[in-house]
C-alpha cells in the first residue's frame, strides 16, 4: 500500500509540469465558480492560485433486504479546496454519519455515528479544452484510516485517482467523465471507477445534469448507480444544488441530498 501512494502522488505531481496557465483574480471572479458537487463526476478544473472554495451538503439513502432496512444520514459531507498554484489546487473533505438499521420496521439500538475518513488531496490541471480535444485534470485522494471515528475506521487506508475530462457540446450543455481506480477501506481489492455527466444550463442561474457512476473491482461484481439534480447560481461565487439518485445494481433504493458552495477570494 506504501509503494502505491507513493507511486500515485509521484504521477500527480509530476503531471504539473505539463500544463500552466495565467489567469489572474479579476477573470475569475468574473465567471461562475466551477464546482465538485453535487454529482459524482469531479470538475476537470482547479479553483486557481489564492482562492478558497468550500463546498458542503447532506444526503440520506437507504437500502433494503429480506425485510432488514439500513438508512444513513450524512450531516456534513465538506470538500475544502484551496489554490496555492493557477494549476494546483489542495483538498481537504470529511463526512459525518449516522447509520441506522431497520428489521421489520423496527429499529435497532445499534446506532453508528461518527466521522469517517479525512480526505486528503490534490488536483492539478494537465490541459485545456481547444480543437476537440477536452479540458483534462488529474485528481488523488488519500483516506487515512486513524482519521475516522470507531464506528467508520477501516482496516486499511484507502486511496483513489482519476482523470477528469470534459466537452463543451454547445452554449447551454457539456460533458464530463471521470476514469480511475481505487483501492478501498477494508479490501487490499483494486477497483475502475468511472463517471459520465451531462450538464444543461436553463438560464444563466438555473442548471441541470444527469449522470451514471459506478466502480468495477477485481473480484467482486459490478456496482453501478445514477442520479440527476438541480443547480442554482445564487451569485457568481454561490451555488446551491438538490439531487436524486438510487443504484442500478444492488446496494442504494433511495439517495436524497442538498447542498451549498461557496467560493472565497485572498484579498
Amino acid at each position: 500500500m506504501k509503494n502505491k501512494i507513493i507511486l500515485l502522488w509521484c504521477l500527480i505531481i509530476g503531471s504539473g509540469a505539463l500544463y500552466a496557465q495565467d489567469e489572474n483574480e479579476s477573470e475569475k471572479s468574473s465567471q461562475p465558480l466551477v464546482t465538485d458537487r453535487p454529482d459524482a463526476t469531479e470538475a476537470s478544473s482547479t479553483v486557481g492560485k489564492g482562492i478558497l472554495q468550500i463546498e458542503s451538503g447532506g444526503l440520506y439513502d437507504s437500502f433494503e433486504e429480506n425485510s432488514i432496512k439500513n438508512e444513513n444520514y450524512t450531516y456534513n459531507t465538506t470538500l475544502v479546496r484551496y489554490g496555492i498554484l493557477d494549476n494546483l489546487e489542495l483538498r481537504l473533505g470529511w463526512d459525518f454519519v449516522e447509520g441506522t438499521t431497520k428489521v421489520n420496521g423496527n429499529k435497532l439500538d445499534n446506532v453508528t455515528s461518527g466521522l469517517s475518513p479525512l480526505l486528503l488531496g490534490v488536483k492539478i490541471d494537465i490541459a485545456e479544452e481547444k480543437n476537440g480535444m477536452p479540458e483534462i485534470a488529474l485528481i488523488g485522494h488519500v483516506f487515512p484510516l486513524f482519521s475516522a471515528s470507531k464506528d467508520y475506521r477501516p482496516e486499511t487506508t484507502a486511496i483513489d485517482f482519476r482523470f477528469s475530462l470534459s466537452h463543451t457540446l454547445s452554449e447551454n450543455s457539456s460533458i464530463a467523465y471521470n476514469i480511475g481506480g481505487q483501492w478501498g477501506n477494508d479490501s487490499p481489492e483494486a477497483a475502475a471507477i468511472y463517471t459520465v455527466a451531462y450538464g444543461y444550463s436553463f438560464t444563466e442561474k438555473f442548471g441541470m445534469y444527469a449522470e451514471l457512476y459506478g466502480d468495477l473491482p477485481e473480484d467482486s461484481k459490478a456496482n453501478h448507480y445514477w442520479d440527476a439534480g438541480l443547480t442554482y447560481l445564487v451569485s457568481n461565487d454561490l451555488q446551491i444544488d438538490t439531487y436524486f439518485g438510487r443504484s442500478i445494481t444492488k446496494g442504494q433504493d433511495i439517495l436524497i441530498g442538498l447542498g451549498a458552495s461557496l467560493r472565497l477570494f485572498n484579498n
